[in-house]
This record gives structure tokens, C-alpha cells and sequence, in this order.
């Protein structure tokens, strides 16, 4: 296999049939995929994106489309600094992972210290890896993100962001690695996790001059706060914050100062110090005790939370389970009537629920401690309902009344403007750790540069390209509208790291999601850029204007930044026919920033008319159930798998076991399973092609079941389009791979018992199903189906090949329900056979006469314009002369068959009534060969009417149409 796959790279690459050049002759197709971080080597989980990238391609390709799909590699930002700087500290996993994992010398793995010299051998090992799985891309495009080239270009979009009014600077909260020193985003952090930022209310409670700010998403309950928790086993600090005292965890002092907060710590102790004494809940103004809770975690906001067992079951669980724990009680000398006078407060009333909606959701879901996972689940639960459907209580005050929705905001407002409350800004999805291994903080970044998302008119050109949008699958278009509306400023630069600097500001250089949402453009002319050697000055804002934009006139242009006006002619030439983007993949972690990004700018810089036209977005690839990473220790990296399996079995393995949106599995069993159903092909086509090279038969030699495997190609072929048409990959497979493999078995079965079927007709559809089979196949198959196609006979290469169309006049109705009717026939006597344990000497089979298919037809008829209804139906058979003579007995077919008759799916209904009766004694005489041989038995087949039957049970008239009567003996 691996002798085949380099045999066919080599000839693509020497053809060049790859490399895709303006053709005014042929629609262009322009396909994306993410451009990878070389910072590590790939594993197989990431290549799914990038093998349905290239599958879509190569389908477009033989659809007829010139199409272009283009690399680069991304070595902006952190990831690869921050992977050097691992390696610099001696960080013995990820060593561990590129000498034992990847197989890299250790020798090598010494040198990674140095980013470039680690980019620059991942970005060779990827690239590799690409043209070893078969990828068909265009290499002359290939550039980095740290080109100086690709530097000026973004620049240019920059200029043009700042210029549109969308780049501002500010004070604003940032997701923060406080050891590097830099803002954070998804690809910046272990595991590509977005850094999400809330706003948390800081209720003051207070204990004389002390404040114990209570961090909370809920500053509405407060009016139902019974107590307040803090960890008993953590350290805490008495804190000068700004003009007051305050109570937190020692963790929470960094994040108050990069919070811009002054913050004087003035003693330390332990939590268990506090506990027992009092606080005054400032909404209320009653006196709470403060309890002791394991489960507060001192790196969450404030380490002080407000206890409301009413409404939050993490609290009444935690109040229960101190109530049963009398040593505990003892241990922080809390005398056991301090906890009894601790009861839950009702403050929400809420439909469904009892006064302590907490407690109702508890005792539903069964939880009896602190640490059962399903607290989670009744958390959310119970704030849903009161979200959506709760109204404060009149011991709520002039809150009664409102909403939660409403009272939410207005609650915090008030204890605000009283200075009772303030809030603090915290990572709603912590823990997230830099790539440095740094837990990331939130901070608010002084004359920070963003890119200023929350415009509302810059929404509303983004929500327009969307709805001109294709997004595969369609049910993500909701996605994609909720991050529109919820986006607001980005931070896009930072102080550190590699890429482009602001060109306004060059002590910034722009972040890994700000210079990747128009690089597509920039595939357009980039070979030109290298081709006639272009100096990155050259490429001036002008001529980005011009190229892109059509602005300008060109003689100027190029004459100041001397340039041949011709070369500026040809880029621009080149954009305009391959723009707009006309497909983007990636994977769905992209769509809460780069892929929305990508149709913000776009909107932002180019004219309507080039915004890209279609996102394919897929899930992630599983291993024994868990996602693919070095954290699980499931990883195959992909230049292993592709030497061990091979390409082709790795391109079906990952595409073949799920939708777009679902995660794939993959395991070695898949991988070699493929592999020998690879195999298996191959040594069929090896046997046809001796005996089907330029086989020519004539439509009067193909028997029935000739016609019947043709046109079910015909149906496969259209199954398979209509699935690629909408990336229904897997869908297409199974179509190509499996129920064609299915047909033509039965196919094999039926020629192999009938006497006398003519070799020509057998190599001929042999042929037929092979040559479309190795079409439809190409696209994730393409090294096992050139060597095919070149087996077969056939000239030049298939993945330059058309894509097979279904052909009209090979599709046949009749024969093919004329062999679903033996299936069935054969099936129902192997089902009697086994329920009955009969070994059969001889099996008789009574097909339906005339009459009753003219009823069940009129019948079709009817239900064709609504449900058959068997009055009506009586009323026109009594009408009918021919049907006067045996009305009783018409009467209990129509009745027994009428159930049927309306359960018929719609386009089964038409394919019956345009073939009208069938002919089901011939259809069970043309397989009475394979009859015999199956059920070792005689068959005779009779019409239920035929006088000579024999019938010694009366079986015949128990015939129906699609449904013959069968007698064993």
C-alpha cells in the first residue's frame, strides 16, 4: 500500500495537477483550512479537518471546478515560543512526549530551545506529513505568518481596520498569563481553551470596619443569605483594598492588583480563625454566622461566599451535611444551635417548585454530599427555571414582584450606588493555563489595543454575510449568530512574541487571532510575490489597495513603489478570479472566535461581493472514547499511523465513522479494517480488469439482474452526490463502500446460480460498477484508486477524472422491485424455515393474481391525494362490471391490504404505480436457480389462479401484490 501512495505522490507533484492558475474557461472553486501552529508534530486527531478539506477539494475537482487549495504555517503568537521555552525549563512531559511519542532524537529535541529552530522542523514534519496522507495542495503559496512579505500585508488590513473606525484602545479586561506578562486567548492556552470573563458582584458584608466581599453571579439572593462560607483549611489575608479593610484569600491579592485595585496586605491567618463569628448582611441588615466549607476554593474570585440554601443546592447540601457532623461542629467550636438557627430563606417564588427550590432538586436527583457531580446539574437546573420563570417575594422589598431577569441587575445597581456592593472580573471557565503552565488571571490592560467587535453596525454587516452564507451543518447558523451578538473588543496586540507589529505602534505586535481572519486573500497572489522576488517594500499600501480593492491607478502606483505594473495587474487579475472564499473549514472549537472573526473582517475590508460563501465546520477525533491529546495519553501521531496503516485506510478511518458535527472514532481496528477492505477492492478490480478492458455488450444480451445492479448504480451514484454536495462524507462512504459492496454481492450470488449468463454481460456490468466505484472512491481514497484507474485501462488521472452522474436511461423500476420481491421471498422462507425447523424437499410459491393488483393499484391511486378510505374505495370496484362477480371476496382484500396501502412511503407509492403490475411469477422463475441452491429444495412458483396449481393447505389465496403465499413440504 505504502509503495502505491508514493508512487502516485510523486506523479501528481512531477504533473503539477495540483497547481491551480486562473482559467477563464472553468469556475474556480477556493477552499481553506486552518493554517497549522508548527510547534509540535500532528497527531490523526488532527487530521480529520484537514483530510475533509481536501476530500471537498478533490470532489470540486471532478465536479469540473478549477480549484485551488492552499497551506501556510502560523507561527505568530505563543504557541511555539511558549514550547521552546518549555523545553528551556526542562519541562521532563514534553520532553518525555517528543522523544518516546513523536520519535525525536533526543539530540534534536536539545535544539528546540531555540523557536525558530522548532518551527522551522515541525513546519518540515507537518508539511511532510501532508503530502504523505495525499493532501492535493498548491505548495507554491506556502509562506509563514512571520514573513516580512505576509508582515506588510497585515499591516494593510490593520491601516484599513483603524481607518473603518474598528480598532480602538482602552482600559479593559483581558484574559492574563502574569508570568509571561501577556494577554491570552484560545490559542495561547493548554488545550485551546477561550478564556471567559465574567463580571462577579462583591456584596459587602460586614464585621465592623472588615468587608468579606462575597463573590456572586446572583446578587439578587441576597436578601436569602443565611450564612457566609470560607475555607477552613486555606490562608486568608486582612487586606487594605483601596479605602476599606477586606477579608479574602491570600490568592485573590494578585488578582485585586491586576485589577488595578491598591492592595496592601496587612496580616495573614487561617480560615478556621474566622469561623463562628458574625457578619451583617447589608441588604438585610441581620447578623449571619460564618461556617466552615471544603468546597470553597480560595482561587475563585474573593474565597468568601454567601450561603443561600433556598435557592442553591451546593449550599443546603453543604448546611445538611455540617448539620450531621457533630465532631466537625466541635473541631470549630460551633455550638450545634448556631447551626439549627440556620434555616433556608425563600425569596423566589417558581412554578413547580416548593417554597426551597434547592431542596427540591437535591432530593430529585438523590444528593446526599458535597462532592456528587450531580450538584452541578441541580445548580443549573434550579437557576433556569428561577431565571426564566421566578418572581422576587415580598421579603425581597421593592424587588417584590419583579422578575429574577429583572431584579438581577437592579438589585446590583442599588447595592452599588449604596456602596454596599462592587464587582470584581474573574475567568468563568477557570482553571485555564497558559501554554507556560501559568494559571491565567484576569487583568485590566492599561492603552490596550482592541478590535472593537461590539459595533453594532459592524454586527449587522456580519449577520448579513451569514445569512448569504452556506454554513455546513446548518443547525451551527444559530451558533454563529449568538457569537455576532455577544462579541465585543478583542484584545489584538500584545508586547511579546512572534508576527507583525502594529504598524502604528510598534512596541505591539498583533496576537495569533487578529493576523489570520483575511490570510485567504493573500494565497491569491503570493506565488506572484515569490515568483518575480518582490521586496516587502514594494508591497505598499497601494498596491494592497489596488490588488484587493481595485482602488487606485496603476502606472502610479507602480511607479512609486517600483514595481512592474504588470505584476500588479496579474495579482489583482488572480484575486478577482479566485475571491470570494468560496469554502472554509475548521473545527467547531473555532467558532466562538476565528471563524466568526473571518466574516467580521471580511465585511469590514471587501466589497459585498467577494465575503466568503460557505464555513464546513467538524467535531474532534476519539480514541476509545476519549478526545485525542497528549493529556489522555491516546495520541497516534500521523506520520506513525500513515507509516503503519497507510494513507488511504487513515483518510477513511477518520472520515468515515461520523457526520460533520459528530466526533469521530478512531482505533487501530478501524484503521486496519480499512485497509483490508482496501485490499479486498483492489483484488476484484484486479480480476476485472483481465476480463473487462474495453468490454462493449449490447442492451439485449443483459438479463434482468444486469439491469437491476445497473440501476441501482444509477441510485448509488445519485446517493453519494447528493451526500458530497453537502459534506456528508461519511454518508457518501457507506453509500460507495458498503450498500454498493452489498448489491453487487447479491448481484455475484444471483449470476453465479443462474445457468447460461453470458460472460460479456457480467464483464460489462462488472466494469460499469468498478468505474464509477473508483470515481466516487477518489476523493478519500485517491493513491488506491489512481493505481485502479491506471489498472483498468483508463488514461491520465482519476483525481483529474469526472465525477460519475447517474444515468437516466439505466435506471429500471421494475427490475429492481422484481429482485427486492425474490429478496423478500428468499427471506420469509429462511424466517419459516427457522421458526418451524423444516428441512424442505419442496417450496411452492403463489403470486397475487390480476384482480387483486388491480385493486391494490386503484387503491395507490386513491392514497396518492390523501389517506386511502375503504368505503370510497368499494364504491368505484362496485361500479366496475368485472368486479360485480366476487365483491365479499374484494371486500376482504381491499380491507386486510389497506393498512399497507397507506403506509407505502410517498416515492415507493410512484415508482409502483408508473411500473404498474409486476410480473412476480416470472421475477421468482428468473431466480429459481439461486432459489434451489439456498434452501437446498424444488421450487415451483404458480399464479394463485393457475388451475394446475398444487395447493394441498390452500395457501394461494393468502397471496397478496409484493407478497406471495409460500407452501413447504
Amino acid at each position: 500500500m505504502r509503495a502505491i501512495e508514493e508512487k502516485w505522490q510523486g506523479k501528481w507533484e512531477k504533473a503539477k495537477i495540483f497547481e491551480a492558475d486562473p482559467d477563464p474557461k472553468k469556475p474556480k472553486y477556493f477552499i481553506t483550512v486552518a493554517y497549522p501552529y508548527p510547534n509540535s508534530p500532528q497527531h490523526i486527531g488532527h487530521g480529520r479537518t484537514y483530510t475533509l478539506a481536501d476530500v471537498h477539494a478533490r470532489y470540486m475537482r471532478m465536479r469540473g471546478y478549477n480549484v485551488l487549495l492552499p497551506m501556510a504555517f502560523h507561527y505568530t503568537g505563543t504557541p511555539v515560543l511558549a514550547m521552546a521555552r518549555r523545553l528551556a525549563d526542562n519541562d521532563t512531559g514534553l520532553i518525555n512526549d517528543f522523544i518516546n511519542v513523536y520519535k525525536i532524537p533526543k539530540e534534536k529535541v536539545k535544539e528546540f530551545t531555540d523557536p525558530m529552530t522548532l518551527a522551522s522542523f515541525f513546519h518540515q514534519e507537518i508539511k511532510t506529513g501532508m503530502k504523505e496522507i495525499g493532501f492535493s495542495i498548491d505548495w507554491r503559496r506556502e509562506f509563514t505568518t512571520i514573513d516580512p512579505h505576509y508582515n506588510r500585508f497585515i499591516e494593510w488590513q490593520f491601516q484599513k481596520l483603524r481607518k473603518a473606525g474598528y480598532i480602538s484602545r482602552g482600559s479593559h479586561p483581558v484574559g492574563w498569563c502574569p508570568k509571561d506578562g501577556n494577554p491570552v486567548g484560545q490559542h495561547d492556552t493548554v488545550g485551546d481553551v477561550e478564556p471567559e470573563i465574567g463580571e462577579f458582584t462583591l456584596i459587602k458584608f460586614r464585621q465592623n470596619n472588615l468587608v468579606f466581599p462575597t463573590a456572586t453571579l446572583r446578587p439578587e439572593t441576597v436578601f436569602g443569605v443565611t450564612n457566609i462560607w470560607l475555607n477552613p483549611k486555606t490562608k486568608y489575608v486582612k487586606a487594605a483594598v483601596d479605602a476599606e479593610q477586606w477579608i479574602v484569600s491570600k490568592e485573590c491579592v494578585e488578582k485585586l492588583t491586576h485589577l488595578n485595585r491598591k492592595v496592601k496586605v496587612l496580616e495573614t491567618f487561617g480560615g478556621k480563625d474566622l469561623i463562628g463569628k458574625l457578619v451583617e448582611n447589608p441588604a438585610t441588615k441581620t447578623k449571619i454566622p460564618i461556617l466552615p466549607a471544603d468546597f470553597v476554593d480560595p482561587k475563585n474570585a474573593t474565597g468568601v461566599v454567601m450561603s443561600v440554601p433556598g435557592h442553591a443546592p451546593y449550599d443546603y447540601v453543604a448546611l445538611e451535611n455540617l448539620r450531621k457532623t457533630p465532631s466537625q461542629l466541635k473541631e470549630y467550636g460551633l455550638a450545634p444551635k448556631t447551626i439549627e438557627s440556620v434555616k433556608p430563606i425563600s425569596l423566589i417564588e417558581v412554578p413547580g417548585y416548593s417554597e426551597i427550590p434547592a431542596a427540591d432538586a437535591v432530593r430529585k436527583m438523590n444528593i446526599k454530599e458535597q462532592t456528587d457531580p450531580k450538584l452541578e446539574e441541580a445548580t443549573k437546573e434550579v437557576y433556569r427555571h428561577e431565571f426564566h420563570n421566578g418572581i422576587m417575594k415580598p421579603n425581597t422589598g421593592k424587588y417584590s414582584g419583579l422578575s429574577v431577569n429583572e431584579a438581577k441587575d437592579k438589585v446590583k445597581q442599588d447595592l452599588i450606588a449604596e456602596g454596599k456592593a462592587t464587582t470584581m472580573y474573574e475567568l468563568l471557565n477557570r482553571p485555564v493555563l497558559c501554554r507556560c503552565k501559568t494559571e491565567c488571571i484576569v487583568k485590566i490592560v492599561q492603552d490596550q489595543w482592541f478590535i472593537d467587535y461590539g459595533k453594532q453596525e459592524w454586527k449587522t454587516l456580519a449577520h448579513k454575510n451569514l445569512d448569504n452564507m452556506e454554513i455546513l451543518p446548518e443547525e451551527l447558523r444559530s451558533e454563529f449568530n449568538n457569537v455576532i451578538d455577544w462579541l465585543h473588543e478583542k484584545a489584538c496586540a500584545r508586547k511579546s512574541g512572534m508576527g507583525t507589529r502594529l504598524p502604528w505602534d510598534k512596541d505591539w505586535i498583533i496576537e495569533s487571532l487578529s493576523d489570520s481572519t483575511i490570510y485567504m486573500a493573500y494565497y491569491t497572489i503570493v506565488k506572484h510575490i515569490k515568483e518575480h522576488k518582490l521586496q516587502p517594500a514594494q508591497l505598499t499600501d497601494e498596491v494592497f489597495d489596488y490588488v484587493f480593492l481595485g482602488i487606485g491607478k496603476t502606472a502610479e502606483i507602480a511607479q512609486k513603489a517600483k514595481l512592474d505594473a504588470k505584476i500588479i495587474e496579474e495579482m489583482h487579475s488572480e484575486f478577482m478570479y479566485f475571491y470570494p472564499l468560496d469554502s472554509r473549514h475548521s473545527g467547531r472549537d473555532l467558532v466562538p472566535n476565528h471563524l466568526t472573526f473571518m466574516i467580521f473582517n471580511h465585511t469590514a475590508i471587501f466589497p459585498e461581493k467577494l465575503w466568503p460563501r460557505q464555513i464546513a465546520t467538524n467535531g474532534s477525533v476519539m480514541m476509545e472514547g476519549a478526545k485525542m491529546s497528549k493529556s489522555f495519553g491516546n495520541i497516534i501521531p500521523l506520520r506513525e499511523g500513515l507509516a503503519k496503516f497507510g494513507a488511504d485506510p487513515i483518510r477513511l478511518s477518520v472520515l468515515s465513522t461520523a457526520e460533520l458535527l459528530q466526533d469521530a472514532e478512531f482505533s487501530p481496528a478501524i484503521a486496519k479494517s480499512m485497509r483490508e477492505r482496501l485490499e479486498r477492492l483492489y483484488k476484484f478490480a484486479s480480476e476485472v480488469a483481465k476480463n473487462s478492458r474495453n468490454t462493449k455488450t449490447s442492451e439485449n444480451s443483459l438479463t434482468a439482474i444486469d439491469k437491476w445492479m445497473l440501476s441501482r448504480l444509477q441510485e448509488h451514484i445519485r446517493k453519494a452526490t447528493e451526500a458530497m454536495d453537502k459534506l456528508a462524507v461519511r454518508k457518501a462512504i457507506h453509500s460507495v463502500l458498503y450498500e454498493l459492496e452489498q448489491d453487487f454481492q447479491w448481484y455475484q450470488k444471483r449470476i453465479t446460480a443462474q445457468k447460461g449468463h453470458k460472460k460479456s454481460a457480467t464483464d460489462f456490468v462488472h466494469s460499469q460498477v468498478l468505474d464509477a466505484q473508483i470515481r466516487m472512491l477518489t476523493p478519500v481514497a485517491p493513491h488506491l484508486c489512481e493505481e485502479l484507474w491506471k489498472m483498468m485501462g483508463e488514461k491520465g488521472f482519476v483525481s483529474l477524472a469526472s465525477w460519475p452522474t447517474a444515468d437516466e436511461s439505466m435506471i429500471n423500476i421494475e427490475a429492481e422491485e422484481n429482485e427486492t420481491l425474490v429478496m423478500d421471498v428468499l427471506e420469509d422462507t429462511l424466517n419459516i424455515m427457522k421458526a418451524t425447523g423444516m428441512t424442505p424437499k419442496k417450496i411452492y410459491y403463489y403470486t397475487a393474481c390480476s384482480w387483486k393488483w388491480k385493486v391494490y393499484l386503484e387503491m395507490l391511486e386513491k392514497a396518492r391525494h390523501g389517506e386511502a378510505k375503504l368505503s370510497e374505495i368499494m364504491k368505484e370496484l362496485a361500479a366496475e362490471e368485472d368486479s360485480k362477480k366476487n365483491m365479499k371476496e374484494i371486500a376482504n382484500f381491499a380491507q386486510k391490504a389497506l393498512k399497507e396501502v397507506n403506509r407505502i412511503p410517498q416515492d415507493r407509492r410512484e415508482k409502483v404505480l408508473k411500473m404498474k403490475a409486476l410480473d412476480e411469477k416470472a421475477a421468482i422463475e428468473d431466480a429459481k436457480d439461486l432459489l434451489k441452491q439456498r434452501l437446498k429444495a424444488q421450487v415451483e412458483v404458480y399464479d394463485e389462479e393457475d388451475s394446475q396449481r398444487y395447493d394441498p393447505k390452500y395457501k394461494a389465496a393468502l397471496s397478496t401484490p409484493f407478497k406471495p403465499a409460500i407452501y413447504i413440504e
